[in-house]
């Protein structure tokens, strides 16, 4: 999906940070696991660990599926996982909420705040994030709307969503959807520490 000339995020908070490696390949897996070679394609095989193949056929892993991988397994995350700054996109049309989600998250991530939610979207399709905060509701769309159009896109299936809102049935909603995870409105702290879970970011 191509982004209409001239749509730009709304502001970049800007961080001294580094762009985190996108893709990892099955070598720096095996070395993060202290396993051979064979054993993570043996992985990738079962379906352990998600995976896509380059055209030349060689294993590409996508940062947050590394993450979960390494949580789930009780492996350690190590300095350059966790010390890179996730990409975060910021969708939520309250100007308050928006402000405290921006003051919250940009001493540890990267953070894109989309003033207008159409060119937000077109925007993370084009550049995808490593996740997504979003209110319950983004312009026409509700929030468990735009996260399953996200997951249904190859670019963006691996953005880590997280719906942002104050009632119970968002949440249920966003879920089924598949976001990652649901933060009250009210908890703007839990909503940093579950971004800092989810990207695997040590404070």
């Amino acid at each position: 999906m191509a982004a209409r000339a001239g749509a730009l995020p709304k502001r970049v908070v800007p961080t001294p940070s580094r762009k985190p490696k996108e893709f990892l390949t099955a070598s720096q897996i095996a070395r993060f696991c202290q396993v051979d070679l064979k054993t993570i394609h043996n992985w990738a095989d079962r379906g352990r660990i998600s995976h896509f193949r380059t055209p030349g056929r060689h294993l590409r892993f996508r940062r947050p599926h590394v993450l979960d991988f390494l949580r789930k397994y009780g492996y350690p995350i190590l300095g350059e996982l966790s010390g890179e700054r996730p990409r975060i996109a910021v969708l939520v049309e309250d100007a308050g909420s928006r402000d405290a989600v921006l003051d919250a998250l940009k001493s540890t991530f990267e953070v894109v705040d989309y003033s207008d939610a159409a060119d937000g979207l077109l925007q993370i399709g084009e550049q995808p994030p490593d996740a997504v905060v979003l209110g319950a509701k983004v312009g026409r769309f509700s929030g468990a709307e735009i996260i399953v159009a996200l997951k249904r896109g190859d670019s963006t299936q691996h953005i880590r969503a997280v719906l942002f809102s104050s009632t119970d049935s968002d949440k249920e909603e966003a879920l089924e959807a598949g976001a990652s995870a649901h933060v009250r409105v009210s908890d703007v702290r839990g909503l940093r520490d579950t971004l800092e879970a989810l990207m695997g970011v040590d404070r």
